[in-house]
């Protein structure tokens, strides 16, 4: 059974231990005093509404860290990644009236383990999700689950993908399958700002200016999509609080976003509305914290990647690993991950809304290590649950390496059923306290709290 969090405090296993005095954060804003400067010059210059100084900077800054042409800023990373389905929609099935969605009656093809904004704007255009399972040398989707997908609904046009806890998916492989069948790619990159690929001169994504001198180079996530988003909500490796940024390398979907984010509005003296609008634009006040955190990034990436290497070295005695870093690949380290052997697991049971388990010498698991963390007063976070376990959506097809998923089992046959990738990393794995301000003494303690979990 479950032990409560006093009993992890006053058990012998955790003798010696004290509640840190101020909350240890899984990952919270790091403020610099450069956003204090932009905030005050909109407040002083009495422009705080959807568009500004601020905005239009964040807007260059971004296109130019990334390296696209163009960047639209909008209310959420979720707002971005709306435009962003709907924008590939309408290129591939033309505009529908304002109560039809662009996607109505088509299946998109969608990472199965991540959170649920990714997938949901397909929902929202009245499309069908249909999650393909992760790999596990990224914990991203499968090139090889996509593949299958594809061989069983070649007709699928878009690919919606991300990129998980800040490290890159298998980006040129699932560009070439998708440039095989056709299809368009949506990149949320909402984790990984900063995150890079090292690319081959003969990849579609190197840039045939820069082929000349034959080298690899390494280009960052946002730049893998027919369309890409990136986040800025609090707990992001940058903030503005709140916040999302839509990256394109054509001008007038760069356009039709900044139209479609402000209600639509028509260029007529009136209030003249021809197509369905949002009101998705950043705000002046949110685009100057944006601005005055960029310059930072790679300092946060440093701050994060020791973090994500004290962790793999401090764990390395015990039966986990942490979440991959494949070669050729830069990661952001976002969140350091863990991830038990199967073989070392203590017995666990999860609900809906609740989890138990039996603690085991030798053994854990994540509900007993996410509960012992709590207890001391430091975050932690489960791994993303995957989109085919979640209700809303437990009835869409989920495809793994092997086919589909559902309708496997036969009562009168005996088989091996296909593993879920992503079910297994959401059963395994745990998000570590990764806070760039956290300190070494407090990651050490974090690191002898998971010690003793295995006592």
């Amino acid at each position: 059974m479950m032990e409560k969090k006093d009993e992890f405090i006053s058990g012998q296993r955790f003798a010696g231990i004290k509640p840190f005095p101020e909350k240890v954060w899984l990952s919270s804003p790091t403020m610099h005093g450069d956003e204090q400067r932009w905030v005050d010059e909109a407040i002083l210059s009495n422009w705080v509404t959807t568009l500004g100084e601020n905005v239009d900077a964040v807007e260059r800054m971004t296109a130019k860290k990334v390296g696209r042409q163009y960047a639209v800023a909008l209310s959420a990373g979720t707002a971005a990644l709306h435009m962003a389905v709907r924008l590939a929609g309408e290129r591939l099935y033309g505009p529908k009236p304002a109560n039809v969605g662009v996607l109505k009656g088509k299946k998109v093809f969608c990472s199965d383990c991540t959170f649920d904004a990714t997938v949901n704007p397909v929902a929202y255009e009245g499309g069908e999700a249909v999650f393909i399972d992760m790999e596990m040398d990224s914990w991203n989707m499968s090139p090889k689950a996509l593949e299958k997908a594809f061989q069983i609904y070649p007709d699928v046009k878009l690919i919606v993908m991300a990129h998980l806890y800040g490290t890159p998916g298998k980006v040129e492989e699932i560009r070439a399958i998708a440039d095989r069948y056709g299809a368009l790619i949506v990149e949320d990159a909402a984790e990984s700002l900063g995150a890079s690929v090292l690319i081959h001169p003969s990849s579609a994504f190197y840039g045939a200016s820069d082929c000349a001198d034959g080298k690899k180079k390494w280009v960052q996530t946002g730049c893998f999509g027919d369309y890409s988003i990136f986040s800025f909500n609090g707990n992001k490796i940058v903030t503005g609080s709140s916040g999302g940024m839509l990256m394109t390398d054509d001008e007038e979907d760069a356009h039709k976003v900044r139209k479609w984010s402000t209600q639509a509005r028509e260029a007529a003296a009136w209030y003249q509305h021809e197509e369905l609008g949002y009101n998705y634009r950043m705000s002046n006040i949110v685009a100057g914290i944006v601005r005055g955190q960029l310059p930072y990034l790679e300092k946060h990436i440093e701050a994060k990647k020791k973090i994500y290497f004290r962790y793999k070295e401090g764990l390395s005695d015990l039966p986990v690993s942490m979440n991959p870093v494949p070669e050729n690949v830069n990661p952001n380290y976002w969140l350091s991950c863990l991830l038990i052997d199967e073989d070392r697991m203590c017995a666990q049971v999860r609900s809906e809304k609740h989890a138990l388990f039996h603690t085991e010498s030798g053994k854990s698991c994540p509900t007993e290590i996410h509960t012992a963390i709590t207890s001391f007063n430091a975050e932690s976070r489960y791994i993303w649950k995957p989109m085919h376990m979640q209700p809303i959506y437990r009835n869409n097809v989920f495809v793994t390496v092997d086919g589909v998923v559902r309708g496997r089992s036969n009562a009168y046959i005996e088989k091996e059923i296909a593993v879920a990738h992503g079910k297994d990393v959401f059963n395994r794995g745990l998000c570590l306290p990764s806070d760039n301000k956290m300190s070494a003494r407090e990651q050490d303690m974090i690191i002898d709290i998971i010690h003793r979990c295995f006592r």
